[in-house]
């Protein structure tokens, strides 16, 4: 296929979605022909800086393939990384390009704003000549693995909370309770959930015998210094309420615990898509392991090939996967061709139609579940979504492994269940096989020992003891 003046060479397309252009192979293609160097650096927390080395054409016959294809690395890097600075160094033109669109008003405003909120900095895009551009810094840590005592591991999610109570990294305990986070606006009604579940869990351990050496925190939403910058958990919450009781809800509830106890309890917060990684890491006894779970959203976490967390965003529900024009657009951050739209039940609704299924359910999860029966009976037109989605994944797997090294990837959530799930990882790795032979991993679901971890149980390994 030829985009942008460039020949895209594509051996699988979704059935149901022909006009879909792999981001991974626009990038790649497009590269084979430019020559002038161009150094993307984005900065964030604690002074680091990421720097991807690239290079663009800088002719005018390539000045919208130029420009497209910065707006989408910078996009993705962003989401990727996380960052409020970024330096284009090498060209003042698509610098320009880059700060017109990352401003109040400008086709990038909403992820200009979330960054600027999750680092309580002013976001600025700024031009370096190639020669000035920045050095790279990133550091990871250590986290989690803390097997010894007596922990507590909650997980908040958008349907339910679980907690664990463990103790020596054996699950003594635990529970599931549906809660409702994202339609109630009282940030009371969060924290009292929360404080619930951890004195269930206490109560639990302290039957044994044992204090409460731990609490560490599973939950959607990006932290820093255990802090919730943002979080689609606490959707109706306004912005006062959230500055002034969410941003601290999970250390005030587990000071309030240690206030009744008697003691100081450790916590850690970390996202949960890291802490799936986490429970895959452990559960796998390997590193450099990606987690993606498919479900309300895409959820992203990265454990490096050292077994540590990278301290990046990794939200690539927002990092874009396809170049089509009309790609479908994600509501909350406005932009189309995003993950989120692809790789969570929001795909099997926007193909289910084109395969010719009337969907009858209210609710996006009453909608999976249509399709989800038809799948388990057999039905043609629900294998066309999952192999659609299917393709999407080798496509993506393909990409993220340019920016992530990757060793093992573990595909969870809602939509991977059932027949489904195994046709999605079945075309997937054809996908790869065919298009991505250099790339070493394939997709795979969790075995039993990895399932066994649970993702409250490995949040419980998240603090050291005092």
């Amino acid at each position: 296929m030829k985009f942008l003046n460039v020949e895209i060479p594509v051996k699988n397309l979704p059935v149901l979605d022909p006009g879909f252009v792999p981001l991974g192979l626009f990038f790649q293609a497009y590269e084979k022909g430019a020559t002038q160097p161009l150094c993307i650096a984005v900065e964030r927390g604690g002074g680091q800086i990421g720097t991807w080395e690239c290079k663009v054409y800088g002719t005018p016959e390539m000045k919208s393939a130029d420009e497209y294809y910065v707006d989408r690395l910078v996009k993705f890097l962003l989401w990727s990384w996380g960052g409020f600075k970024v330096s284009i160094c090498g060209s003042d033109a698509l610098a320009a390009y880059v700060a017109d669109a990352y401003r109040q008003g400008g086709s990038r405003a909403f992820d200009c704003d979330f960054m600027a909120n999750v680092y309580e900095r002013p976001f600025e895009v700024e031009a370096l000549p190639y020669s000035q551009k920045p050095t790279a810094f990133q550091k990871s840590e250590s986290v989690g693995r803390h097997l010894d005592g007596a922990r507590i591991g909650f997980d908040a999610g958008g349907s339910d909370r679980k907690v664990s109570a463990v103790i020596d990294g054996e699950t003594i305990y635990s529970e599931e309770v549906v809660w409702y986070p994202k339609t109630i606006s009282d940030p009371n009604y969060h924290y009292q959930g929360i404080l619930a579940a951890l004195h269930t869990a206490a109560a639990k351990i302290l039957e044994k015998g044992r204090k409460v050496d731990g609490i560490g925190v599973s939950s959607a939403g990006d932290f820093i210094d255990n802090r919730c910058m943002v979080a689609s958990l606490f959707l109706k919450v306004s912005k006062e309420d959230f500055d002034a009781q969410v941003k601290n809800i999970y250390t005030r509830a587990a000071e309030e615990l240690g206030r009744t106890l008697g003691y100081e309890i450790p916590v850690v917060v970390a996202n949960d898509g890291d802490v799936s990684a986490l429970a895959g890491a452990m559960g796998l006894k390997e590193n450099g392991i990606m987690g993606i779970a498919m479900g309300t959203s895409e959820a992203v976490g990265f454990v490096d090939r050292s077994g540590n967390i990278c301290g990046w965003l990794n939200e690539l529900a927002f990092a874009p996967v396809d170049g089509q024009p009309d790609a479908m657009r994600d509501e909350w951050s406005g932009d189309i061709g995003c993950g989120v739209k692809y790789f969570s039940q929001d795909a099997v609704i926007k193909l289910a139609p084109r395969a010719g299924i009337e969907l009858k359910g209210s609710a996006p999860a009453e909608k999976l579940k249509e399709v989800q029966a038809l799948m388990a009976e057999g039905d043609e037109r629900a294998r066309q979504v999952y192999e659609s989605i299917g393709v999407y994944l080798g496509h993506a797997l393909g990409q993220y492994a340019m920016f992530y090294d990757i060793n093992r990837t573990q595909m969870m959530g809602r939509v991977m269940s059932g027949r489904g799930g195994d046709i999605i990882l079945e075309v997937a790795t054809k996908v790869m096989d065919e298009e991505y032979p250099n790339v070493r991993f394939r997709p795979e679901a969790p075995d039993e020992m990895t399932r066994r971890v649970g993702q409250s149980a490995a949040a419980a390994s998240l603090p050291k003891r005092l």
